[in-house]
């Protein structure tokens, strides 16, 4: 019996919480558009959007360009959140209680700068209640590409958007967007075609062709005279021992 109590608990607590979280989401949505400001809902809700997939989450990513950030700020600050610029260069935060705002207008490499491009090609929806737009597909895949390490890897979703929106995707900006790191781009799709054997030809030939000549290519010039590491592009801590002890250097390039 006491079990069955216990479980009873937990799930109440479950559901307040998710109540809680929903009464969030529909204020921070609120000031959001009072702000003035131009936004994208990204993370989980952008998955939902581009797969179904449905999470239980304290935070709501939002996207925005840089100048626009500290407008936002402004405004949860003025309506009694905690706000802050976690990361002058990537984020901005907006909390209440135990739930949050990301503010992202740029990845933690800033490689992935938000500009007119993202809203030019943003999908228009409906958020508890709120008409809003999320952030494209492409940009999102762009993105998680980039997030590789030992606490997070978004491997699995971008696998799951190119299984459920892949038709609708538009190759051509994607791979705009991921080519000056093409390696990231060939092992991602080497993963989906291990997962999805059969969905195989979801990804366009043209683009599959071009990345595999690029990896034949390499190796018919020489290798790169420094010594350089990538690693920190996707992954902040666990490659910090090649940069401080073993003498790589990490190179910064540019954004398009």
């Amino acid at each position: 019996m006491s079990k069955e109590i216990n479980n009873v608990k937990i799930k109440s607590k479950v559901v307040e919480e998710q109540e809680l979280a929903h009464t969030f989401y529909k204020e921070a949505l609120a000031l959001l558009v009072k702000s003035g400001a131009k936004f994208l809902v990204g993370g989980g809700f952008a998955l939902d959007m581009y797969t179904g997939i449905k999470r239980a989450t304290k935070d709501l990513d939002v996207f925005c360009k840089a100048g626009e950030c500290p407008r936002i700020l402004k405004t949860f600050a003025e309506s009694g959140y905690d706000t802050q610029m976690t990361d002058a260069r990537w984020l901005g935060k907006a909390k209440k209680g135990e739930n949050l705002v990301d503010l992202i207008f740029n990845n933690p490499g800033s490689m992935c700068p938000v500009d007119d491009r993202w809203f030019e090609h943003a999908v228009e929806g409906e958020l508890y209640g709120v008409k809003l737009k999320f952030m494209p597909a492409e940009e999102l895949i762009w993105c998680k590409l980039y997030v590789q390490n030992r606490e997070r890897y978004d491997g699995s979703d971008i696998n799951h958007i190119l299984l459920r929106y892949g038709d609708k995707l538009n190759w051509n900006r994607l791979w705009v967007y991921t080519e000056q790191h093409w390696q990231l781009l060939l092992a991602q799709f080497l993963s989906f075609q291990f997962v999805y054997p059969s969905e195989r030809d979801i990804i366009p030939r043209w683009l599959m062709d071009e990345l595999l000549l690029r990896a034949r290519e390499q190796y018919e010039v020489e290798t790169p005279v420094e010594k350089i590491c990538r690693g920190p592009f996707i992954d902040q801590t666990q490659y910090a021992v090649d940069i401080t002890e073993w003498d790589y250097k990490v190179v910064t390039i540019r954004t398009i």
